[in-house]
């Protein structure tokens, strides 16, 4: 698979411009086209890769969509796709919660310690590792389920999409062998 990078740095410079959330709520879903704010060139024959999003942590995809995409080729970008928006919306929602969680606890440990949030010099006072690692045990522990889940659920995307990888390879192959020239599996100048 061919991917571009270099020219591409600015992929998501404003990416979530105007999507600013409170602290006590979590992000809304942003549908990736917002998300990201950019579309490669039509002529474009690669999947574009972004920067990490601020959010999830993940780095942002636009796959590319072939002249005279088949319908299995179509089924496999949008599986793909359907793929990173489930995962991109579970690290948002993920990540919102530790870092809440975090704060409330680093607070009330400091609190119970009779100390401010921040020292005599307005710096941020921080935990001990020992502490902070209670926090993660408990954080784990109390996700688990949810974490085993979004396991489960991600391998079998995966496998899915893997499957049908290979049977667009598969079909790509045996058209290429037998001198098939490609369907028109959309229209030219229109996209889904």
């Amino acid at each position: 698979m061919n991917v571009k990078t270099g020219s591409y740095l600015i992929f998501r410079s404003l990416c979530c411009r105007g999507h600013r959330q409170s602290a006590s709520r979590p992000p809304k879903h942003v549908p990736r086209a917002e998300r990201t704010g950019f579309s490669p060139a039509a002529a474009s024959k690669c999947d574009w890769i972004g920067p990490p999003d601020r959010l999830s942590n993940l780095r942002p995809i636009i796959y590319h969509i072939p002249e005279n995409e088949t319908p299995l080729e179509r089924t496999l970008r949008h599986l793909r796709q359907d793929t990173e928006d489930w995962s991109h919306e579970f690290w948002t929602n993920q990540n919102f919660t530790f870092s809440k969680e975090k704060e409330e606890h680093v607070r009330s440990q400091l609190s119970s310690k009779g100390l401010s949030e921040r020292d005599d010099d307005g710096r941020k006072r921080t935990l001990s590792s020992e502490e902070m690692a209670v926090f993660y045990k408990h954080f784990l522990d109390k996700n688990m389920t949810r974490h085993a889940s979004y396991n489960r659920e991600w391998y079998g995307r995966n496998f899915t999409i893997t499957l049908l990888m290979a049977r667009v390879a598969l079909h790509n192959t045996w058209r290429t062998l037998t001198g098939q020239t490609r369907g028109t599996g959309r229209e030219k100048g229109k996209s889904t």
